[in-house]
This record gives structure tokens, C-alpha cells and sequence, in this order.
């Protein structure tokens, strides 16, 4: 199906749209970062390029997975992604188009910026986060606040939504419950509907192993229990 701008998007069990055909591509280049297979990920790429999805989305995205998957994945997936040509957007390379310089005085501008981003996405359940980052260690909300999402989550480039669409995807590759819990209700407080979230579910399902799927399953439904 096509919206009124002509874009593809992918069904709900309803018949009505759920996932615009970019966002799906999305998500499916996030599951395969997750997976750190060199051949899925350059069909992958491959198949978001077909499907238009701006080279600064993947940037980004491939900048948030150092956060979700850790460096060796993502610098993997960075990799192939520049083995297909792929040049780089923004931080020097002169192309702008939404990217941000990572060169950035402001120690506060990031922590500001940072508390904003994080307090979105946690929603009621951000001041229970800072309270079990420090339970952790003293140093995790700082690097949470201001290298997670002040630095890399809030850059411009790629809606929150999208961020919060691919976490979950990839959070549920990982079988991370708890997170996987976490940013099912944060792609919630970042505007996603109930129906996009359960396009994403079912669009990894194929990714996805038995045990994955349940506790993909489990986490989500608890979610809407409490949330919708």
C-alpha cells in the first residue's frame, strides 16, 4: 500500500497501514547489526537503499548501535556498510544534511540535551533510572545522560521514534528483556502506536528464535497491560 506521498508501507493484522517502507527497512538493517553477519547485512543495506532510506538514518543508526550492541557489532556493520561505497555524512566530511559535529565544547549543552532525550523515552520511569544508574555505579549516569543520549541518541538526523523502533528490534535480537521492556515504552512515550510496535514484532520475527519470540512476546504484552 502507498500513502498519499506515494510511500509503501507494510500491513497491519487489520488491513490498515502500520510501518512505512523506509522505517521497515530500518529496523530490518537494526536486527542485522544486532546479528553481525557481513552477508545479511550487506542485503540489508542493499534493500534500504531500494526502499530510499536516507544514508544519514543509517549513519545514525549504526552510531546508536555502538550503544544497544556494542563496538565490535557496529564497527562490523560500519564496515560492510562503507565496503558498499557508502560515503560518510556529517563530523567533517562537509555534507551536513542533518549531522551533527561531534566536536562539541559544551560539557553542559551535552548533559542538557541528554536529560531531555533520556526523560522522553523513560517517561514517569526516568527518575527510577537515575536512581538505579547510581545504585550501579556513580559514574553510569553521566555516561548514560550525557554520552548516550546527549551525544549520540539526540543527535538530529533520525527522529526519536525511529531510534526507539530500532532499539526494539534489536533488543529483542539480543533477548535483553528488561531492555526490550524499557524501550517498547519508550518507543511508546516517543510517539508510536500500539500497531507500529507490533509491525515492528512482527516484521523480526522471522530474526527471531523461539525463546527470543516469547520473551518478545512476554515483554510486550506486559507493556500494554500497564500501558495502553
Amino acid at each position: 500500500m502507498a500513502d498519499a506521498g506515494g510511500e509503501k508501507r507494510s500491513m497491519s493484522e487489520t488491513g490498515a497501514p502500520a510501518l512505512d517502507a523506509r522505517t521497515a527497512a530500518l529496523v530490518r538493517v537494526a536486527v542485522a547489526v544486532a546479528r553481525g553477519k557481513a552477508p545479511e547485512l550487506e542485503m540489508r543495506f542493499a534493500a534500504a537503499r531500494d526502499a530510499r532510506v536516507p544514508g544519514l538514518w543509517i549513519e545514525e543508526l549504526l552510531l546508536q548501535s555502538m550503544l544497544v550492541v556494542g563496538y565490535p557489532l557496529a564497527l562490523v556493520a560500519f564496515g560492510t556498510w562503507r565496503g558498499l561505497g557508502a560515503p560518510i555524512v556529517g563530523d567533517g566530511a562537509g555534507a551536513g544534511a542533518g549531522a551533527e559535529d561531534l566536536a562539541h565544547a559544551d560539557w553542559e549543552a551535552w548533559a542538557e540535551r541528554g536529560a531531555v532525550v533520556c526523560r522522553e523515552v523513560y517517561g514517569r520511569a526516568y527518575h527510577k533510572l537515575l536512581l538505579n544508574l547510581r545504585a550501579l555505579h556513580p559514574a553510569l549516569e553521566d555516561l548514560v545522560l550525557v554520552d548516550a543520549y546527549g551525544k549520540v541518541i539526540g543527535r538530529p538526523g533520525l527522529d526519536l521514534k525511529r531510534r526507539e523502533l530500532c532499539t526494539v528490534a534489536t533488543t529483542a535480537v539480543l533477548g535483553t528483556a528488561e531492555q526490550l521492556h524499557s524501550h517498547l515504552r519508550g518507543a511508546l512515550n516517543t510517539g508510536a502506536s500500539g500497531e507500529e510496535i507490533e509491525a515492528v514484532l512482527r516484521l523480526i520475527g522471522e530474526d527471531l528464535d523461539a525463546d527470543q519470540r516469547r520473551v518478545a512476546e512476554e515483554q510486550w504484552l506486559d507493556v500494554k497491560r500497564r500501558k495502553l
